[in-house]
């Protein structure tokens, strides 16, 4: 049995009343790990270390030596790379060859990017507006962030956040999830032996200790990666006080293939945009929308895609075939499940739809085709290695379908024709389009999304942003 703790002023602490949860393998299901479970004095003391270590010196850090320590923070995360892994790989179920280079690489590449755009904040220039008067732009910290991250990528989540947030020179409180603390523990460890103390604080705890997070006084910012009741729930916290949120909710990334497009490329490049991590990504490629006259043709290639895909428990060394890690817990296991067997009469199962059996909380790679637009499978956002295929006959159907679910995260289109790609690239209701491809991401463009996907950006220069207050200073000469 393990045993993690909260680092809070840059120390190892337990909960103040002593509480734990369990932590569990994914893979067996069996608990290998107590966590503390922090309660509302437990956050306190870790936003009151922030507040003081934003008050008594990073706010007036350079950002030449922000940026100096963020780069110091990625060597650190490569040095120790391997033993992240291997945290994360007992944490979530995930494979650990597809770990070490699907996110160590990007998450070192990540803070080394904001090391960088610490120094390029930008302003309008200083002039003369009015009169004998002299206006200029200031773009300060906002102060104290708490964070709340989920479990699907619980090291690279806790990078989005920590990135941003520092190179703007704020303070960070950083809740990770009930079921995912272990790396975000880890990290919050190697990077006090950068940071001065209290400057990135990481508590843990349930659904009452990000309740005690989102309504404490001290934060001028909560940043959340998670589902959109819990956004929501963040959000209404935040009103009464008027704090500032920051809100990344998941989505159901509508997949559009013309009939122009190379069905097999295609769905040799779907299969592993909707499959990876077990499709536990909010931009996973899981709702395709298929012109009618290769629906077909693509939901049988998508199946036999699917019988390629391995579960990471069955993960040889060296093996470069897609693996899969099982479902985080059983609550989302039995979401999943419940999503297929609730499936209506016209749906039809091409290959998966029931759990895997054996120890863990795999669920096999699955393809549904024959659904339309009003299925809950289609309005619901899986979160799991499910692929659904309905049909279209002209682009503005298309269009409408994909339009057409609460979440605004992520698309694309597949087709040949490059005027059908601009006119959908405006057309679609996302803050993201990709063409012909489907879920790469760089840490200099954006991604954040529309309608109840939230809003605010991760990555790139525009999250900078987000993490800073914008000052206007007037002078009379």
């Amino acid at each position: 049995m393990q045993t993690f703790h909260n680092i809070v002023d840059g120390k190892p602490v337990p909960a103040a009343d002593g509480r734990t949860l369990d932590i569990s393998d994914p893979k067996t299901g069996e608990v290998y790990a107590t966590s503390p479970l922090s309660g509302a004095a437990d956050v306190d003391a870790a936003y009151r270390s922030a507040r003081r270590a934003f008050d008594e010196g990073w706010r007036d850090t350079t950002p030449g030596d922000r940026m100096s320590a963020l780069l110091k923070m990625a060597d650190a995360l490569e040095a120790h790379g391997d033993e992240l892994v291997e945290i994360e790989a007992r944490d979530t179920g995930k494979p650990t060859g597809l770990t070490l280079s699907e996110e160590i690489g990007p998450m070192a590449d990540q803070l080394r990017f904001f090391a960088g755009a610490a120094r390029h904040l930008e302003g309008r220039a200083t002039g003369e507006y009015m009169a004998g008067h002299s206006s200029s732009i200031r773009r300060e910290p906002l102060g104290v962030v708490g964070s709340i991250t989920p479990w699907n990528y619980p090291l690279m989540m806790a990078i989005w956040k920590i990135g941003p947030a520092l190179a703007a020179g704020n303070t960070m409180v950083l809740k990770p999830s009930d079921t995912t603390p272990a790396g975000t523990v880890r990290l919050g460890e190697l990077f006090a032996e950068v940071l001065p103390p209290g400057v990135l604080n990481v508590v843990c705890g349930d659904r009452s200790t990000g309740v005690a997070m989102s309504e404490n006084p001290i934060p001028a910012m909560l940043a959340i990666t998670g589902s959109i009741p819990a956004g929501k729930s963040v959000a209404g916290a935040a009103a009464s006080r008027v704090t500032r949120v920051h809100l990344e909710l998941g989505g159901n990334a509508p997949v559009i293939v013309f009939d122009d497009a190379d069905v097999a490329a295609a769905a040799a490049d779907i299969a592993v945009a909707g499959f990876f991590n077990a499709g536990q990504d909010c931009t996973a490629a899981t709702r395709v929308i298929a012109h009618a006259d290769v629906a077909d043709a693509l939901a049988e290639a998508l199946a036999a895609e699917a019988g390629g895909v391995l579960f990471s428990r069955d993960e040889q060394p060296g093996a470069e075939d897609l693996f899969i890690p099982p479902l985080n817990n059983p609550d989302q296991l039995s979401k999943v499940s419940g999503l297929l067997e609730r499936l209506p009469s016209h749906a039809r199962v091409l290959t998966g739809g029931t759990p895997a059996e054996g120890p863990g909380w795999f669920y096999p790679p699955t393809v549904v085709s024959g659904v339309v637009q009003d299925d809950e499978i289609v309005q619901t956002e899986v979160f799991g290695p499910v692929i659904t295929v309905q049909t279209f006959t002209d682009e503005d159907e298309a269009v409408a379908y994909a339009n057409g679910t609460p979440y605004g995260l992520a698309s694309s289109v597949w087709t040949s024709d490059h005027s059908r790609t601009i006119r959908l690239s405006r057309a679609l209701d996302f803050g993201c389009v990709w063409v012909n491809c489907h879920i790469p991401l760089v840490a200099e463009m954006p991604h954040g999304g529309f309608k109840e996907s939230g809003y605010g950006k991760d990555l790139s220069g525009y999250s900078l942003e987000d993490y800073t207050r914008i000052k206007h200073v007037m002078s009379k000469y």
